[in-house]
This record gives structure tokens, C-alpha cells and sequence, in this order.
């Protein structure tokens, strides 16, 4: 039996004890909530999805930004900086990072987002330098052969052999964005963490699996969506022979 093979006989186990557990919950009634108010789980998820996309989109554009800056020749040494910064964001416990940000922007969604987007760099920028440090040399120099210019070397040859590692951060960044974004909760910013953190308090574990589950669900469907994505983004003779997605 093959790394295949096993991979797809964990997931589908994965799969089975999350849907024996959907169905558990069902029949004993903790997703009456959900039936009954439709409209504010539909309004708490959309709070919740402009809470992930908006920062995640932001520490995609500025992490890939920096890690391609700090693998060029001339800013190389300013890569230990810029990864301690990010590190930051990981090192320092999500409820710190907000509790932080709130007292200097103070409380709303803004402020969410700006510390889920300090949370969400260190997976896309770590992946982004070691995807581009990692490509082989013998490419870059027969790029250079060619005649290539060091741009159309970046763009050619670096950023598509890099791909694969800078969409796998992606993809754990946004994971654990979707995830963290029920925090932002606690300091005015929405989302379905209103309903997670309502049930705490009110010792309902009704209310807070109608929270709980969909922000589970729209972490695996956005997983998979960005896998599929992958398959489209990464060029197909660099492609790796896992059904990953």
C-alpha cells in the first residue's frame, strides 16, 4: 500500500468520525439555533468571510512581496528583520496580538482585521522565502544562458518553480485564519464567534456548535477550493503526484 493509498484511507476515517459527529449533534437538537435563525447565521458568516478574506488577502499580497524582496541579492540581509517581524505573529498568543491592537486602534472589525493580518504573514512568507531559496541553481543559470534578465528570471523560472511552497503557506495561513477569526469576537468585530463565545457564557452547547461548525466547514471547503486552485496555479510539469485537495 502506497503514501496514497494511506493518505486517502485517513482522510475518509477523518471524514467519518466529523460526520458521526454532525449526526450526533443533530438528533440530540444542538442545531436548533441554526433552524431557527437562518438569517443570523448567514449575516455572521458573511461578517466572518470579509473578516478572513480582507486580512488574508492583505498578508498575501505583502508577505509574497517581502519574501520576493528579501531573496533578491541586494536586500538579502534584510531577511533576518523581516522574518522576526512576522514571527511576531506567531510567537505572540492570538488573544495578546488583539488585546494589543485594540489599545492603540481601539475595538471593530478594522482592528480585527489588522491583527488577524499580523497573525496570517509568517506561514506565506516562510513558504515564499523557502520556495524561491530552494529553487535549483543549475535553472537560474541556464535562465542566465539564455540570456534571461534577472526579471524574467524571477518571473520565469523562480515564481513557477516556487509556486507549490508559497500555495501550501497560503493555504495554512488562511486555515488558521478562518480559525482565529472567531476571536475577533471579543473585541467588536463579528462573525461567528458571536455564536461560539455566546454559548460559553450562556452554557449552551446548542449556540455554540452553530458557530463552531460552520466556521469548521468553511475552513475544509476553503481548503479545498485553494487545492484545486493550486492544481491550476502550479505548471503541470511541477505538479506533485498527491491528490492533495
Amino acid at each position: 500500500m502506497n503514501d496514497k493509498n494511506i493518505e486517502k484511507i485517513i482522510r475518509a476515517f477523518l471524514y467519518l468520525i466529523i460526520l458521526a459527529f454532525l449526526a450526533w449533534a443533530y438528533f440530540t437538537g444542538s442545531f436548533q439555533f441554526i433552524i431557527d435563525n437562518p438569517r443570523d447565521l448567514l449575516y455572521l458568516t458573511g461578517q466572518h468571510l470579509k473578516l478572513v478574506s480582507i486580512s488574508s488577502g492583505l498578508a498575501i499580497i505583502v508577505a509574497v512581496s517581502l519574501g520576493i524582496l528579501v531573496t533578491r541579492p541586494k536586500f538579502k540581509r534584510l531577511e533576518g528583520i523581516v522574518m522576526s517581524f512576522a514571527n511576531i505573529g506567531q510567537t505572540v498568543p492570538s488573544l495578546a496580538i488583539l488585546a494589543l491592537v485594540m489599545s492603540y486602534l481601539g475595538l471593530g472589525w478594522q482592528t480585527a482585521i489588522f491583527a488577524l493580518w499580523i497573525n496570517s504573514l509568517l506561514p506565506i512568507l516562510r513558504n515564499t522565502v523557502a520556495g524561491i531559496e530552494n529553487v535549483n541553481a543549475s535553472i537560474i543559470d541556464a535562465g542566465r544562458g539564455m540570456g534571461m534578465t534577472e526579471r524574467q528570471i524571477l518571473w520565469k523560472l523562480e515564481m513557477p518553480n516556487a509556486a507549490y511552497a508559497i500555495i501550501a503557506g497560503t493555504r495554512t495561513s488562511v486555515v488558521i485564519n478562518i480559525g482565529t477569526a472567531a476571536l475577533a469576537f471579543l473585541i467588536g468585530g463579528g462573525g461567528l464567534g458571536d455564536l461560539i463565545f455566546t454559548g460559553i457564557a450562556l452554557y449552551d452547547t446548542g449556540i455554540m456548535l452553530s458557530g463552531a461548525v460552520p466556521v469548521i466547514f468553511l475552513a475544509v471547503f476553503i481548503d479545498f477550493i485553494l487545492g484545486k486552485l493550486e492544481k491550476v496555479i502550479v505548471p503541470k510539469g511541477l505538479q506533485r503526484d498527491l491528490d492533495i485537495a
